[in-house]
Formats: C-alpha cells, sequence, structure tokens
C-alpha cells in the first residue's frame, strides 16, 4: 500500500493561492481577514516545507515562479472539490436528501408520472432530480462510455437512472425495466385512406421517424431491431428525423408526422389516451435496459433503500399497453 502524502498546512496553501490570484499579500490579507505580515509568514513557510520559491520578489511586485505556476491550476480545482464537499455535507439534511440523476426520456416519460407516490409515502425525504445527458458521440459506446457516464453522474447524485447493459463492477446495479421496442404512432395513420397500417409492410409507405437511443448507445437502430425479428425487408430505413430522445419522437408521432420504433413503457400516458397506438402486436426485446445504478456506500443509506424498494416495486406493476 502507498504511503499517504503528507500536505503542507491548509491555511498556508490558502494564502498562496490568495497572493497569486491577486498578485498582492496586502489583498490577499484582506480578503482571509489576517495581516499582510500573516501571509507573508504563511507564504516564507510553505517555500521552506516544499523547498521551492513561489514567488520572484521583483521591485514592480511579485511574480510567479515556473513552479508555483504549474501547480497553482490543480491546487485551485482543489479548493473547488473541498468547497463542493463541504457543500454537500451541509445540506445533507441529516441523511433526508435524496440526489437522483436519470435519462431525460425516462426522467419525463416513466418516472415524473410516478414520483408523486414516494413523495406522499416519504414526505420527510427531500429529493432532487436531474435530468442528464450522455455525452456519447456515435463513436464513443460499449462499457467504458457507460462508466464514464455513471461516474459523471454519481459524481453530485445518491443515485443513477440511466439506460445501458448493466455490467458496472464496483457499483450497487438493479434492473429497473426490461426493455422491448414496437412502432408507435398516431392512431390516424392506421386508418388512412390511402396507406393504413394493416401488416408491417405496409410501413413503406409512411414517414419514419428515429429514436436514436439504440443506435447512439448500442451501434443498431430500434428500427432495424424490430423489422429484423419481424421478418421484414424492403423498408428504407434512410428516410425520416432522427431524434436523440425518445420524448422527441414522441412528439412528432403525436402530431401524426410519422411512425417511430420505439419503447412503449415510455409512451403509457399517450397509449392510453389514445394520442398514439401500437399498431403491430410485435414487441421485440432490447439488450440493453433501464439500471438504477449507486456506489455501495450510498445504497447503505436509509434515503437511496427507500428509493430502490419503492421504484423496484413500480417497475414490477404490471402495465396494459
Amino acid at each position: 500500500m502507498a504511503m499517504p502524502v503528507r500536505l503542507p498546512p491548509l491555511n498556508a496553501l490558502k494564502a498562496f493561492e490568495a497572493v497569486a490570484r491577486h498578485q498582492s499579500v496586502k489583498k490577499a490579507a484582506a480578503e482571509l481577514n489576517v495581516t499582510p505580515a500573516a501571509i507573508s509568514h504563511q507564504i516564507k513557510g510553505l517555500e521552506d516545507y516544499l523547498g521551492v520559491p513561489l514567488f520572484l520578489r521583483l521591485s514592480r511586485g511579485l511574480e510567479l515562479t515556473d513552479a508555483a505556476r504549474a501547480c497553482l491550476p490543480k491546487l485551485r480545482e482543489g479548493f473547488d472539490n473541498l468547497a463542493q464537499a463541504v457543500e454537500r455535507l451541509r445540506t445533507y439534511k441529516g441523511g433526508g436528501m435524496l440526489t437522483v440523476s436519470a435519462a431525460p426520456s425516462f426522467a419525463a416519460r416513466w418516472l415524473m408520472p410516478r414520483l408523486h407516490r414516494f413523495f406522499e409515502a416519504h414526505p420527510e425525504i427531500d429529493v432532487r432530480v436531474s435530468a442528464r445527458l450522455r455525452q456519447v458521440s456515435r463513436g464513443g459506446r460499449g462499457a467504458a462510455a457507460e462508466r464514464a457516464t455513471i461516474d459523471a453522474w454519481l459524481a453530485d447524485s445518491d443515485v443513477a437512472i440511466l439506460y445501458g447493459r448493466g455490467d458496472y463492477p464496483g457499483f450497487r446495479v438493479d434492473k429497473v425495466l426490461a426493455l422491448t421496442i414496437t412502432p408507435i404512432c398516431s392512431p390516424k395513420l392506421v386508418t388512412d385512406p390511402e396507406h393504413p397500417l394493416a401488416w408491417p409492410r405496409d410501413l413503406k409507405h409512411h414517414l419514419l421517424l428515429h429514436d436514436d437511443t439504440g443506435e447512439l448507445y448500442d451501434g443498431v437502430s430500434f428500427w432495424e431491431v424490430w423489422l429484423k425479428a419481424a421478418g421484414i425487408d424492403g423498408v428504407d430505413l434512410s428516410r425520416g428525423p432522427h431524434f436523440s430522445h425518445a420524448v422527441l419522437a414522441f412528439e412528432a408521432a403525436v402530431e401524426g408526422h410519422g411512425v417511430v420504433a420505439t419503447m412503449p413503457v415510455l409512451a403509457e400516458a399517450d397509449l392510453h389516451a389514445a394520442r398514439l397506438v401500437t399498431p403491430f402486436t410485435l414487441r421485440a426485446p432490447l439488450t440493453s435496459a433501464y439500471y438504477l445504478v449507486c456506489s455501495e456506500a450510498a445504497a447503505a443509506r436509509s434515503v437511496v433503500a427507500a428509493f430502490r424498494e419503492w421504484l423496484l416495486a413500480e417497475a414490477a406493476k404490471k402495465q396494459e399497453l
């Protein structure tokens, strides 16, 4: 095991950062509410501790040495991290706060219509939900990209709910929803007098809307997955607009602009209200699913345990779509 690095006094580091920022001992002293002599003493002690000079004392004032200039960005980053950690402790409220990061379509279409039931069951828990974007390019898929997303989301959240494969070593992982896809559209397209949607082969007469979730994160489009499962060819997949999130594709479908192959579990409200319909019975299963992910330390918190229990119970309820 590596020996821990012995750090210099925090006050000395704060004095150095303040002087470097202001280029003035006097201004740094005013900011830290100490005397200029105390600041000078802290800087001299830090230089002795490190064995390198931090400032050049010139007639026109102070100038950072190369060594000081090289370390300053990381020092400032460290102070920022300390401030964030202290703020999280300050707002912890005795364990009554829960921060949740979730994929936007899942948050808007599945979580939010149900979350009021968690509020009612646990009024003592202060819930904060953040719909988070995964910064993944078309070439950045797979386990590494998913792990990067989890690390980023859990940096400032207790739990994350995301679309993925679920293989996340070192984390507590629960499958929330297994997923299927099927074509979804406005009911008026099903009864279109010129080209009704009676059979899957009729799709070639309609504009295809593309929910790019599958292509972005799994490397294969939802339309490809469903048409292969249906045994249908001759449908031009190069046609139609693309949407980075299912919620956007649903809005286009509700307006009757075309047919989208996507996850019916995210369209519950529109399907129940008959704003959207699923014209075919075939549901093609996806390899990916929605997972609840948190650190083992977070899993031990009572608020996280309560949310996990509630979320999995909600997901287990049978939904007839």
